[in-house]
């Protein structure tokens, strides 16, 4: 049955991908991850043998990275909600009053100086990065609460926090995760074509940025009136097709 939360989650992943704090430094962390320069993925020619096999391998690792850090999160706040159940109302105003906030700050309403921080992987030896040194380069990545990230990860933790079961809640965190990092993967794979893309698509990332503000007000005010399942219920009765997806 189409599940309205899970869609969200994923989508959101997808958003904040191409948001202005993603997309621009991808070309720079596929350089990384490939062991190689921006000089030679750009450059005109074939890419000499083993890069796209290596930056694969590690965006997928790195994808891996990042997504335990979003299961554990969901896990924990899953936890505490349950924790203090009885004050779920309360939580759920809270909730939604933080996702506006970050909602106004994405549409330039207001500024929120902390949520303009960026993790960034320091330069060095990219020639000796191993699979596993992708890995862990995805864990710090998702520990470093990039701006994007962050705005959009708070609403996705806070609704898996109102899951009924740990199992839900951890898994819209997963597929949050998904929706980022499944991106990082397909522009391994496609490097040269990629590059061309990211390129061309700059000039459209303040539109991304205040397409996430206007979801996150949304989405705030669904929360805060209690509306999500009222909306998934809606488009399964207006759209019965969503029942068998």
């Amino acid at each position: 049955m189409f599940d309205v939360s899970l869609w969200s989650a994923f989508l959101g992943g997808l958003i904040v991908f191409f948001s202005p704090c993603i997309l621009p430094i991808v070309p720079f962390y596929l350089s990384y991850m490939a062991g190689t320069g921006m000089a030679v993925l750009g450059g005109d020619g074939a890419l000499p043998d083993g890069i796209r096999r290596k930056a694969v391998l590690s965006s997928v690792m790195f994808s891996a990275g990042i997504i335990t850090v979003f299961v554990l999160l969901g896990a924990a706040a899953f936890s505490v909600s349950q924790a203090f159940r009885v004050y779920q109302d309360e939580f759920r105003y809270a909730a939604a009053a933080i996702i506006l906030l970050i909602g106004l700050h994405f549409l330039g309403v207001i500024r929120i100086g902390f949520l303009n921080r960026q993790f960034q992987v320091s330069a060095g030896d990219t020639n000796n990065m191993s699979v596993l040194g992708s890995y862990i380069v995805g864990l710090a990545f998702a520990a470093g609460w990039t701006p994007c990230v962050g705005g959009v990860l708070t609403a996705v933790i806070m609704t898996a926090s109102f899951e009924d079961t740990a199992l839900r809640g951890v898994g819209l965190l997963f597929i949050f995760g998904i929706g980022l990092t499944l991106p990082f993967v397909v522009a391994a794979f496609f490097i040269k074509p990629f590059l061309r893309f990211a390129a061309r698509f700059r000039r459209h990332l303040g539109m991304v940025e205040k397409l996430m503000g206007g979801l996150m007000i949304i989405f705030a005010i669904l929360l805060l009136t209690n509306s999500v399942n009222g909306i998934a219920n809606w488009m399964i009765e207006t759209f019965p097709v969503f029942t068998n997806i």
